[in-house]
């Protein structure tokens, strides 16, 4: 890593294990360009952060603890716009592939107007993750929202996670929001929209991120020539009631912060209730399928 980046690479942690050191080991081959790594520190002192840190990485911690992720990248963001050309915000379960973050750059060279961009992301298997998605209208949303556990391929749930667009796509396109798992951001573009909403502790702060974005007029771009791979899951796993809850807390706060007018009072209400009902059946099945696995 030189001395005068041209790229932050924010990675905000918690009590992360060996994967940290496959993210920052295939980060090394990710780009040509000179680069710097910020972890951001939301849990318990790591030693795994600890030896990373000492290879050149830089090391944060706010002060009042674990903050949540959009509070957390913003800190770690904090004042790019003024020291680098552009600034990544990825999960530290990434795994880079060879020259993958060259070609987000490349792209967004390539598109003046691209404020946010991401990579066709894998899973561990090869199959693709819908990190590219359009935004929830409220009938996609709720069909989605409703379905997708025992109807998966329902056309609400094809819709937004753009199975037919953007997921099978070979060229870049233009998506309504793209996975925080690994976002490659103009920082002019990331300034501007004041960084992530610190509202949301966890999940939704890159839908409402990509949002906020196409509403100032800059465009979500998906490039699936770079690919990276997510290994995902050890939260949900490890704590899925917990994760459960908070998915549902930041998805009404989504959703009532977009149906805000006094004539919509009662489609909050409806939305809160079937919320809290979902909210309750996913944390139930959670916890059966986890005393089973026990």
């Amino acid at each position: 890593m030189a001395s005068s980046p041209v790229i932050r690479v924010v990675c905000v942690v918690y009590n992360p294990g060996g994967e940290l050191r496959t993210f920052a080991a295939t980060l090394a081959a990710a780009t040509t360009q000179p680069y710097e790594l910020v972890l951001v520190n939301n849990g318990l002192p790591s030693p795994v952060a600890d030896e990373i840190a000492a290879g050149g990485a830089r090391m944060l911690r706010h002060p009042q603890g674990n903050v949540g992720y959009g509070r957390a990248a913003n800190l770690g963001a904090a004042n790019a716009a003024e020291s680098v050309k552009w600034l990544v915000v990825a999960n530290p379960d990434i795994e880079w592939s060879p020259g993958s973050l060259d070609l987000l750059i490349e792209a967004a060279k390539a598109d003046p107007q691209a404020g946010a961009i991401g990579p066709r992301v894998l899973n561990p298997d090869g199959s693709i993750y819908p990190s590219a998605r359009a935004l929830p209208s409220l009938s996609t949303g709720i069909g989605h929202a409703v379905l997708h556990h025992m109807w998966p391929s329902n056309p609400w749930s094809r819709r937004y996670r753009q199975d037919k667009t953007a997921l099978t796509a070979t060229d870049v396109a233009g998506v309504g929001w793209l996975s925080g798992a690994c976002l490659l951001l103009r920082p002019a573009a990331f300034a501007e929209a004041q960084g992530f909403d610190e509202r949301y502790f966890m999940f939704f702060e890159d839908v409402d991120l990509g949002d906020r974005l196409g509403r100032l007029g800059w465009r979500n771009l998906y490039v699936p020539q770079a690919q990276v791979t997510h290994t995902q899951g050890a939260s949900w796993k490890a704590a899925p009631a917990r994760m459960i809850r908070a998915h549902h807390v930041s998805a009404r706060r989504y959703l009532f912060d977009r149906l805000n007018r006094r004539w919509q009072a009662p489609l909050r209400w409806a939305l809160g209730a079937g919320l809290a009902i979902r909210e309750q059946v996913a944390v139930t099945i959670a916890v059966i399928r986890t005393r089973r696995a026990g």
